[in-house]
């Protein structure tokens, strides 16, 4: 099941993946049951907002990056297992329905875990990116993965 594991990756290492279109229905459906705010549910109200039309939550562009990132590692056959947290978000431009998200990722530093000796956890860092090529949020994450054997 799996084939990369904490042994295989390396500091500096880079790969880009995903895309994810936004849809105006899933946008409206994410803020009706998470983040109700007007200018997330309503297309007159949200072209007199600072974003001058409906966007998504920065929640949900946070659920999209999740999606294309779990699709990723499972193609990739990632050793994954789960994460302690992360160390920031930024979100710097407003995601609009019609927009095509994807990622590009850097691996920022690794280290063995000190209290599981089958595995190891890495911090990367991630672009998320419209199909402009403008960074519309940065994520800091960090991640245990498996050991080899």
């Amino acid at each position: 099941m799996f084939k990369i594991f904490y042994e295989d990756i390396d500091v500096g290492q880079k790969e880009a993946f995903g895309a994810y279109e936004v849809t105006r229905e899933e946008v409206i459906d994410f803020a009706s049951k998470y983040d109700p705010q007007p200018f997330h549910l309503d297309e007159e109200f949200a072209k007199q907002s600072v974003f001058g039309a409906l966007c998504a939550s920065g929640w949900h562009t946070c659920a999209m990056m999740m999606r294309m990132m779990v699709d990723h590692m499972m193609d990739k056959g990632f050793a994954g297992l789960g994460s302690p947290g992360i160390d920031g978000i930024e979100w710097k431009k407003p995601v609009f329905p019609g927009d095509v998200l994807s990622m590009e990722g850097e691996v920022t530093a690794k280290r063995e875990s000190a209290s599981r000796p089958n595995l190891g956890l890495v911090k990367s860092t991630y672009l998320i990116k419209n199909q402009k090529g403008e960074v519309v949020m940065t994520l800091k994450s960090n991640v245990m993965v498996a050991k080899r054997g």
